[in-house]
């Protein structure tokens, strides 16, 4: 006999249980559908066991609560499809199906052969292709939902990693519920009867977007009159969305797809008010409810107590394919697109499982694709490469590169220039730092158009500047020190630079340098050793800084030396070997003896050995204490130097720029 008392005790315990461990998974910076899915396990017979789990949650307790799940995934299905935003790979088509043929293919290949290898211990014969064809699908599949909130939570949808993350996932999303309708109904045709019925998935579609969809168009002018989504607009949505998931189901394709395919379908343009008080009011009662029941009910279906030593190999053997798979795929093909830091974050990112892939084992449990042990593997395994996404991100993709790259995407939408920003801190008379100049246009080269800034500031005289006549005199100082910088800036644009001045009074030079280096948000930052602010400025900035340590050797003709190198310093070398045509020479073995043969294949003149001692000397960060008349910091989380690009860049002429028209920033202070 059904008994409701115990169903509403369970409905209570689910609750709480996703509830709580879904808040714990956030606080501890996880998608709460971990949490849900732990909490499903806690509660089913991994831990509770039969005597308490068969009471709670005996069999005859699962179908309602089942039941209750599949009406949240249907749901849940139509607001992904609704959600689907097109939009995503406009002007992104190309790359995004690129990276997602690659994030698909390869795990794609790989769980079939992996399924090859297992089939024998968990299907028999005639369920052999669906059995292989659905672990394929499993291990390609990407949580587009669980990606999008990652992704919008750092920020990162505003950046060119963010946004090729999602359009490639919503390029995978198509793929794997298209792999997974074809297993599916390979897997429900037994007889004639299946076979003639999924054979109407194609008309089915046809009609769903030839016919509902212009149907659907006629919501929007209907939801206009009367101002507001009514009961009978959103009767009509649910009906449809009821009668479409139906469709499916009953051709043995899936309940799922139809919820799916129905989402898809809802007016897009001019819809989207309509759009979101449909989502506002369904929203409420799948994530708060229904899908958390789901997730919960997935949960109870993992048992692993009943798992054994050669189950934990199977283990091992899923999560190698799944992660490497993946990450691998997803990285080669970003790679022939992106740097290797934004490719390798891509990878990460597509690599997050979560939603997408619960409800696919779902869907194989239910269909006898999968047995029990199997079916508990795969959780574990969505589970894991669920959780490690953010910490992995975190690490490959700082927060501070994020805040760099929205900033840079900030002035990009703003209009502002582009170019590669070079502040040149000037101390003392400005009229003796014409190698400091020199230095900083050239070093400017290596990623062209190039903006040099020079900053000078300079303490107030002795006392408060009052009118008389002490402050003619100071004034006349500070033009003659404009009149200095103008022709520092005249050197930066004889080598095809723009150029701009910043002088002004200052009541501490050191703390106003150290802001105006953060604000200016530099590409590079040139500065003398020991100049006011220097500690603040260095450890301000997350860009290379270049500190000049003896400015005695920046005008000769001798070779560049690099000692004890790192890639920065090698950077900042060749830079001022190739524009100066002079000779390269790294000081080390080993690493550095490869880095010399590559640079030498690209035509480069260098070699390794001693340093001359008429050599300019480049130092990296770690030989701070090594004679060097260049120390470079390399760039925070800087991404691996593309040495042909480099090499190519500095080989280009630079073209001369016209000096702006406008006067430099004049700003006294009294």
């Amino acid at each position: 006999m059904f008994q409701v008392d115990l169903l509403l005790l369970d409905l209570v315990i689910v609750l709480v249980a996703a509830r709580l461990l879904g808040a714990v998974a956030r606080r501890l910076g996880q998608p709460p559908v971990v949490g849900e899915i732990v909490a499903g396990i806690l509660l089913g017979p991994t831990l509770l066991g039969p005597l308490v789990g068969d009471r709670l949650f005996g069999p005859g307790m699962l179908p309602p609560l089942q039941a209750l799940a599949d009406v949240g995934l249907v749901l849940f299905m139509f607001v992904v499809g609704l959600e689907l935003d097109q939009k995503l790979v406009r002007g992104k088509g190309r790359i995004a199906v690129v990276i997602a043929l690659g994030s698909t293919l390869l795990p794609f290949v790989l769980g079939c052969a992996l399924a090859l290898g297992i089939a024998g211990d968990h299907v028999d014969g005639p369920r052999t292709l669906p059995f292989v064809l659905f672990m394929g699908a499993a291990m390609a599949a990407t949580a587009f939902p669980v990606l999008a909130r990652v992704i919008t939570d750092r920020g990162m949808q505003r950046v060119t990693v963010g946004g090729l993350s999602l359009a490639s996932a919503a390029v995978i999303d198509v793929l794997a519920w298209t792999a997974l309708a074809v297993v599916v109904g390979l897997a429900s045709a037994d007889g004639g009867e299946g076979q003639w019925k999924v054979a109407l998935a194609l008309p089915y579609g046809l009609v769903m977007f030839l016919v509902v969809r212009p149907l659907l168009a006629r919501l929007v002018p209907a939801w206009q009159r009367a101002g507001r989504l009514t009961p009978g607009l959103l009767s009509v949505v649910l009906i449809g969305l009821l009668a479409s998931s139906w469709a499916t189901e009953w051709m043995h394709v899936h309940f799922i797809f139809g919820a799916f395919v129905f989402g898809a379908v809802m007016p897009r343009e001019g819809a989207e008010r309509l759009n979101h008080e449909i989502l506002e009011r369904l929203e409420q009662l799948a994530v708060l409810l229904l899908l958390p029941m789901f997730f919960v009910v997935a949960g109870l279906n993992v048992d692993l107590r009943s798992l054994d030593l050669s189950s934990l190999g199977t283990l091992a053997a899923i999560l190698v394919v799944a992660i490497g798979g993946k990450l691998v795929g997803s990285y080669v093909a970003a790679r022939t697109q992106l740097p290797g830091r934004q490719a390798l974050a891509i990878a990460t990112l597509l690599n997050t499982r979560g939603l997408t892939e619960i409800v696919i084992l779902s869907v194989g449990l239910q269909k006898g694709v999968l047995d029990n042990e199997l079916y508990s593997l795969m959780v574990v395994m969505a589970l894991l490469t669920t959780a490690m996404t953010g910490p992995v991100l975190r690490r490959i993709y700082p927060e501070r590169r994020v805040a760099r790259d929205i900033a840079q995407a900030e002035r990009e939408a703003l209009g502002v220039s582009a170019a590669h920003r070079v502040l040149v801190v000037v101390p003392g008379s400005p009229a003796e730092q014409v190698p400091l100049a020199e230095l900083a246009a050239v070093l400017a080269r290596s990623a062209p158009p190039a903006k040099v800034i020079l900053a000078h500031l300079r303490p107030y005289p002795g006392g408060r500047l009052e009118l008389g006549g002490g402050l003619s005199s100071e004034l006349a100082e500070l033009a003659e020190t404009l009149h200095d910088l103008e022709a520092l800036a005249e050197v930066v644009r004889a080598h095809g630079h723009e150029a701009r001045v910043v002088s002004r009074f200052s009541a501490s030079v050191g703390a106003e340098l150290a802001e105006l280096a953060v604000g200016a948000s530099p590409d590079l930052v040139v500065l003398p050793e020991g100049v006011a602010g220097y500690a603040e400025i260095r450890d301000g900035v997350t860009c290379p800084v270049v500190t000049v340590t003896s400015a005695a050797p920046l005008a000769s003709r001798g070779p560049v030396a690099v000692r004890q190198a790192d890639e920065a310093a090698v950077r900042v070398a060749l830079t001022l070997a190739l524009a100066g045509g002079r000779p390269l020479v790294v000081e080390g073995g080993g690493r550095t003896s490869a880095l010399v043969r590559r640079l030498g294949g690209l035509g480069v003149e260098v070699g390794g050995g001693p340093v001359p001692e008429d050599a300019l000397t480049v130092a990296g960060e770690s030989a701070r204490d090594t004679a060097g008349h260049l120390l470079v910091r390399a760039e925070r989380d800087a991404d691996p130097v593309d040495w042909p690009a480099l090499v190519s860049a500095l080989r280009e002429p630079v073209p001369p720029v016209e000096a702006p028209a406008e006067a430099p920033e004049r700003a006294a202070r009294s």
